[in-house]
């Protein structure tokens, strides 16, 4: 479902309408193949920051039948000594990786009346997290599997649907909370990988990290504009919100490094280790 570019005299897409489109697709590889020639695109795309959008009638996200969502602590752990083990953990992060588009995504059509920087911003981290979805669903056909064939959990569109109603909450608590630890994660991920000798798995883990660093920036920079908007304190305001909505505290050991790149502040650093 590729969105086309309009021919001489039609009018131009737009955008946001068509984020949603995207997000209402069930196949996954049509939706991150979309993504990214969406992103292709985005200079003969329109963009109307005001208008409030509605779903067509189907369910959000759209999403194929497989893989089987679990609870996450009902998720089975599989060692990394054998190569179903190490295909069972690629999967794991391509499932986050296809509901990262979801969620960009998302924010780039649910929220009307910001600034033409913001929309654009997620549409690259739409067609960024299509890219590595791409890249780890090519390198698990080479181990023999799919995306779908291991069940999965659900956690990142969940704490999207909690924050659905509110910017700022959805800012604080989905890019700078759940995809930060993503930043933490990835080295160690990448040290099993090397460990096991799948140097693919490394090298894609490599440019997962790099881009991811640039989405929780961009998640910092629109939490931080949005908090200057309504006049509120970043800092002060992100432990509320993490308490009503109930998000996961980070856990140690954090890449300090990457989330100094991510832009966070000494004193958001410092409270990591609260």
């Amino acid at each position: 479902m590729h969105p086309d570019l309009p021919r001489a005299g039609e009018q131009a897409l737009e955008l946001r309408s068509q984020a949603l489109t995207l997000l209402q697709e069930c196949d996954p590889l049509a939706k991150a193949s979309a993504a990214r020639a969406l992103l292709a695109r985005r200079d003969a795309l329109a963009l109307d920051t005001e208008a409030t959008l509605h779903p067509a009638g189907s369910s959000l996200p759209g999403r194929p039948a497989r893989p089987a969502l679990l609870p996450a602590l009902r998720v089975p752990q599989r060692s990394m000594a054998s190569p179903a083990g190490r295909a069972s953990l690629l999967h794991a992060i391509a499932h986050i990786e296809f509901n990262a588009i979801n969620l960009a995504l998302d924010a780039l059509w649910r929220f009307p009346g910001l600034p033409a920087a913001y929309y654009l911003d997620w549409l690259q981290v739409a067609g960024e997290e299509a890219l590595h979805f791409t890249l780890l669903r090519e390198h698990l056909l080479s181990l023999g599997h799919d995306y779908g064939d291991f069940p999965a959990h659900d956690g990142l569109w969940i704490m999207t649907e909690r924050t659905a109603h509110d910017p700022i909450a959805r800012m604080a608590l989905v890019p700078r909370t759940l995809e930060a630890r993503g930043l933490d994660a990835t080295p160690p991920l990448q040290r099993k990988f090397a460990a096991a000798g799948d140097a693919r798995a490394v090298e894609i883990l490599g440019v997962i990290l790099r881009d991811e660093i640039g989405h929780v920036a961009i998640g910092n920079r629109w939490y931080r504009w949005l908090c200057e908007h309504e006049g509120l304190d970043p800092v002060a305001l992100y432990p509320e919100l993490a308490a009503r909505y109930e998000a996961p505290r980070p856990r140690p050991p954090f890449n300090l490094a990457a989330r100094t790149a991510a832009g966070f502040s000494a004193e958001e650093l410092a409270y990591l280790g609260e």
